[in-house]
């Protein structure tokens, strides 16, 4: 009996403001440390935390943040586009005969790149030279163009541009399985960013928001808020996602609306604030970082002192 009263007393003396200032705390440091900040018994904090559900995984946010799934759909690409026609262009046949295996590669066709990959061996001069003699083609019918032979470069690794071109390909068709003919549409995601932005003007040199302003409207949706460090992975491997989807189809408009831009970057803001959970976290975030080549960017100093502590 005395230990529930005892109990009872050690929960009557938690205000709001005291759990208010728990959750806030326990969002940038270590349970210990919380205990620490605010005087409360280890004990206590951890089930303040525990019960406030604050630091599971977010569903709700998950759910916004989460592509449609893959269905078949009557809107297909061609399963076997015509072989692109052979053309004169620069009036060198070696150089013309690459310049059409480039066309059929750009097919993305698995069958058809696998031909032209072997017609390729079949032409004896090195794809270097013929690289050069392209390069001087375009020079020489473009004067004073200082950037013409510019496209002249990779002309001969056919490899890498199969392996873009099928990735591209493979791209396309997930692009119509998950949205059908609507993938440049705005998204639900991309919705709710406009809507929470809206007013907001942008500012500077590259035209961006204002970072504590859209830290704000968005922290004003505490439902939509990623809770953990896996959350935030996870709305950010949907922005990547999207982008490349739609890269796939068109490169000049696979950026999306501006306020989605501002989002992924105040989540990726947000790995420096969440304190990860545990090592495998923490680890999870380290390994995004360096894949994504965002190891550099302002905020990265700071997201690893968070996940060392």
């Amino acid at each position: 009996m005395k230990h529930e009263d005892s109990t009872l007393k050690v929960k009557q003396r938690v205000s709001d403001e005291q759990r208010r200032q728990v959750l806030d705390l326990r969002r940038r440091k270590s349970l210990r440390e919380v205990a620490e900040a605010t005087g409360l018994p280890l004990g206590t904090v951890k089930t303040l935390v525990s019960r406030s559900g604050a630091f599971r995984d977010n569903e709700q946010h998950r759910a916004l943040f989460t592509l449609p799934p893959i269905k078949p759909s009557a809107d297909t690409l061609p399963s076997v586009p015509e072989l692109p026609p052979q053309q004169v262009v620069t009036g060198d046949k070696e150089v013309d005969a690459v310049l059409w295996l480039h066309a059929v590669i750009r097919t993305g066709q698995a069958a058809l790149i696998e031909r032209a990959m072997e017609a390729a061996k079949r032409i004896k001069t090195p794809l270097g030279v013929l690289e050069k003699r392209y390069r001087d083609h375009l020079t020489a019918t473009n004067p004073g163009n200082l950037f013409a032979a510019l496209s002249s470069f990779g002309f001969g690794d056919l490899e890498a541009m199969a392996a873009r071109a099928t990735e591209d390909h493979r791209l396309r068709l997930e692009g119509v399985s998950r949205f059908g003919g609507a993938l440049m549409d705005d998204t639900d995601a991309e919705a709710f960013c406009i809507d929470a932005l809206r007013g907001l003007e942008v500012s500077g040199r590259f035209g961006d928001f204002d970072k504590s302003q859209v830290a704000d409207r968005f922290n004003a949706h505490p439902d939509l808020m990623p809770h953990t460090l896996a959350d935030c992975l996870y709305e950010l491997d949907y922005w990547s996602r999207l982008y490349w989807l739609r890269n796939a189809v068109d490169r000049d408009a696979s950026d999306g609306p501006a306020e989605a831009t501002a989002r992924d970057w105040f989540v990726f803001g947000l790995l420096a604030e969440i304190r990860p959970r545990d090592k495998a976290e923490a680890l999870a975030v380290f390994r995004y970082l360096v894949a994504s080549d965002r190891d550099d960017m302002a905020e990265s100093e700071a997201i690893m002192l968070n996940l060392i502590g």
